[in-house]
């Protein structure tokens, strides 16, 4: 088994892990409770700020589960590959796993700020993570093809642009149960974590990011996925 998880993708294994912990929380209410994000509890008791990290493991129902590690495998994977040949195998995974857990941590801060002494606010799910994989892969394809509804074609540029513009507009109405300012935090992260390791790891590859930024669309030659 353990030889499995050195050799595996390690998107795969967020995957599965995510999964099951997920399955396992549907099932046990108490296990659900010691995982959510809770900022009260957090706010006074150091211990629990474990929960940073274990609410990326966990979701409100199978929908929401299956959406994001849906996203997770599509982009992720594509991340997670990327990091691997700009650097080295042991160094991309590295980065990849900061890349994904700095996310889900990044993406509590927001409603921590905010509800730390709101008894009754609890939140879950790993959007902070994919939001950053997301914004991660729009870095080395800004203009690949992504489907919206499977039928759309948006450029991955635009996408990102609109998709921060819209996390961040939701988050001020603050109008339904999303948590959008997770959404932004985890996809600020992933633009700027990416765009740091680049710079300071593989600056050589800078232009030809520069190149393919100014190469423009081309209508569709390139799918995003």
């Amino acid at each position: 088994m353990l030889e499995f998880v050195q050799s595996a993708p390690i998107t795969a294994v967020i995957i599965a892990v995510t999964c099951i912990i997920s399955y396992l929380a549907f099932q046990n209410r108490e296990l659900m409770d010691k995982l959510i994000f809770h900022p009260y509890s957090v706010s006074r008791d150091s211990s629990e700020m474990v929960r940073f990290i274990t609410n990326g493991f966990i979701h409100a129902d199978f929908m929401h589960l299956g959406i994001n590690m849906f996203v997770l495998y599509m982009f992720g994977g594509f991340a997670e590959r990327t990091f691997n040949q700009i650097f080295d195998p042991t160094l991309g995974r590295i980065f990849y796993l900061v890349l994904y857990f700095g996310a889900v941590i990044v993406a509590c801060i927001p409603a921590y700020m905010k509800h730390k002494n709101n008894s009754y606010y609890r939140s879950l799910g790993a959007s902070g993570g994919t939001s950053a994989v997301i914004l991660s892969y729009c870095i080395f394809l800004p203009w690949a093809y992504l489907y919206i509804m499977g039928i759309l074609p948006v450029p991955a540029i635009v996408f990102a642009i609109g998709y921060l513009w819209y996390s961040s507009h939701m988050s001020n109405k603050a109008s339904d149960n999303v948590a959008h300012d997770a959404h932004l935090g985890g996809a600020v992260f992933g633009l700027f974590f990416s765009l740091i390791v680049i710079i300071a790891f593989a600056s050589s590859i800078i232009p030809q990011l520069i190149e393919g930024l100014l190469q423009g669309p081309t209508w569709p030659t390139m799918l995003g996925f």
